[in-house]
């Protein structure tokens, strides 16, 4: 029984996928989109199924379906785990896709190519839970690349732009990059252990069944991180999230907030036993989601799109849940993403419902005095946007407060850095918050008189995620943490239990005084003093820099894109040269033996009757002498 829904819980969205493809053309606009949400909401009932009966028998569900590969001394099976991890991961990516589903079957209604829109997000959703799923590295590996092919037709889904279709390109490029990373890891660890199952590579390290080279275990989570650099977009492959908002809204909220983004933190702290071997490469990953966290909450200060600057705030808060996973709070990490799942969700959902209103506007300094017009959209706006600025009791206090006080006991110089973006993040999201809904509305009198709330396909899922935004962060409490205590059977060194001291009262006043720092700012400038950004042509300075990104793309185009082509261009022009060269060379000898040749078909049968004879005489000759 357990293998035949563990089965419906994976195939449930490709059957969603299949149906769409094929039939989907025929159904009705709602029809096309009921269906896609109900493959998902299959998947959702199972794994709520499993678990909440992992969570009552603690007893992992493993699923061997046949042995794979087989060869020499490796070997793979292929089977699925379902175990505390696992479930947990997809609890929240079936729940919320259910959800973002549901948003769709409304935002995507006029939409010519709807059902072809719903038959990605179910190939979508059934290969992230591949990814999850799957019981060994390979499985994972089929699941990763999947979710980057969806991602690209997800992100180019509106392919008459050119513009959608250079991001989405720009997604796939970059995400190979950093899978390359992640195949010549799964090489090395599949070397080194003989095989690329999670529970054996485990049971070896933990046993010490014998000796492992330290420094090849060191490159291959090095290898790792790079392909989890870029599926979750860390420096320095970060720059295709930010681009990939030319997809639909629904689909920066599905891939973006809760799923394919989140990929690279699954997969480090699945290895969790594995990298906390490699101590150096987690004092990178430390630095560089820190660093991330960083620029990437820099740059969202003065962005102008709404899905810009959730963009990089996305970036930022996965900088963060970097920063966990290299001081080895995996389970501090695991909570914000959860946390974050909630409130970017909605956010992301809350932002296209704005542009829904707006008729596709995105730009903040047109928008203004919407919450008059749009209060529920408003409402979970504004607790979600509480929430990943860090104020008590939201949810995203908890997780980013856990982060940054494992920070301040291991490297005080990084709690420092994730402070000051956490301030940041404070600033902008107030600042999207005031542009967008208070004061008085800046747009055209003919969008002005089409405001109105969306519909309850839309505003329900804002609904119910706005409020998992509020409670998300009961389920790690300080000093009483239920996550930790679910988590522990899947991580090599469990959390300990830490208890609330003067030390951690400090650092939660700190890290909310800075939020209320930050959204002070931001009241004074765009509340109290009614700016508005300036047009494009009017940036300068310091501004500038960050509103161009500290000019990364334009940097990765010299030095990266335009020699690729240039070399690329010499090998083209020399291999036209030399393939034209031998078949024009070719053309040429047959032309110069035809004029050649033609000149002796001059008409003359006496010369016409020597030949002959002679080649007579030239076979007979050459028979005698051959006998």
């Amino acid at each position: 029984m357990e293998t035949n829904l563990a089965l419906l819980l994976l195939f449930a969205p490709f059957a969603g996928f299949l149906l769409n493809v094929f039939f989907g053309k025929k159904l009705s606009r709602n029809a096309a989109g009921i269906l896609g949400t109900l493959a998902v909401a299959v998947s959702f009932g199972v794994t709520l199924f499993f678990f909440l009966q992992v969570n009552s028998t603690k007893v992992p569900v493993m699923v061997d379906l046949f042995k794979w590969m087989q060869l020499a001394n490796f070997s793979v099976d292929f089977g699925f785990q379902l175990d505390q991890l696992s479930l947990l991961w997809l609890m929240f990516v079936t729940g919320i896709g259910t959800l973002i589903h549901m948003y769709s079957i409304s935002y995507m209604h006029d939409d010519e190519n709807i059902h072809k829109f719903f038959a990605y997000l179910n190939l979508f959703v059934f290969f992230m839970i591949t990814l999850v799923m799957g019981s060994n590295l390979l499985i994972m590996f089929i699941g990763w690349e999947g979710v980057g092919l969806c991602s690209y037709l997800l992100i180019g889904f509106w392919y008459k732009n050119q513009d959608y279709n250079d991001a989405a390109k720009k997604a796939f490029i970059m995400n190979r990059i950093g899978d390359l990373g992640f195949l010549i890891g799964i090489f090395i660890i599949g070397y080194l252990f003989h095989t690329l199952d999670y529970t054996v590579i485990q049971t070896i390290i933990t046993e010490g069944k014998f000796t492992i080279d330290a420094q090849w275990l060191s490159i291959a989570a090095l290898c790792l991180f790079i392909g989890a650099c870029g599926k979750s977009a860390q420096i320095p492959l970060y720059t295709w999230l930010p681009d990939a908002m030319a997809g639909p809204t629904p689909v920066s909220a599905l891939i973006h907030a809760a799923t394919m983004v989140t990929a690279g933190i699954f997969m480090i702290t699945r290895m969790n036993f594995l990298f906390n071997l490699a101590p150096d490469v987690q004092s990178i990953i430390a630095v560089v989601g820190a660093v991330t966290a960083l620029v990437a909450a820099s740059i969202g200060l003065v962005q102008n799109d709404i899905k810009k600057v959730l963009a990089y705030s996305t970036v930022s808060q996965l900088g963060l849940m970097f920063l966990a996973l290299g001081l080895g709070a995996y389970e501090i990490a695991v909570f914000h993403v959860i946390t974050h799942a909630f409130f970017k969700a909605c956010l992301f959902l809350g932002s296209g419902s704005v542009i829904h209103a707006l008729h596709g506007e995105q730009d903040m300094r047109n928008m203004g005095g919407l919450r008059k017009v749009m209060k529920i959209t408003f409402a979970t706006f504004l607790i979600s946007t509480l929430a990943i600025s860090g104020l008590p009791p939201f949810s995203g206090f908890f997780s980013k407060d856990e982060i940054l006080m494992a920070a301040y006991h291991e490297n005080p110089v990084l709690w420092v850095i994730g402070s000051i973006a956490s301030i940041m993040t404070a600033f902008y999201m107030f600042r999207l918050l005031y542009l967008t809904f208070y004061k008085d509305f800046r747009g055209t009198e003919e969008q002005k008189h089409h405001l109105h709330e969306s519909p309850a396909l839309i505003t329900f899922p804002l609904i119910v995620l706005a409020i998992l935004a509020l409670v998300g962060g009961a389920i790690s409490l300080p000093g009483s943490s239920w996550l930790n205590e679910y988590l522990a059977p899947v991580m090599a060194k469990p959390a300990a239990h830490h208890h609330l001291d003067n030390t951690a009262y400090m650092l939660m006043g700190i890290a909310v005084v800075g939020a209320l720092i930050g959204i002070g700012i931001a009241y004074t400038k765009y509340i109290k003093k009614s700016e508005v950004p300036e047009p494009d042509s009017k940036i300068t300075g310091l501004t500038k820099v960050l509103y161009n990104k500290f000019y990364v793309d334009e940097l990765y185009m010299a030095i990266i894109v335009k020699p690729v082509y240039a070399i690329g261009s010499f090998f083209k022009n020399v291999t036209e040269v030399a393939i034209s060269g031998f078949i024009f060379g070719l053309g040429r000898a047959a032309n110069m033996l035809g004029s050649e040749g033609k000149t002796i078909q001059n008409g003359s049968i006496g010369f016409y009757l020597f030949v002959f004879v002679a080649g007579v005489c030239s076979i007979i000759g050459y028979i005698f002498l051959v006998k």
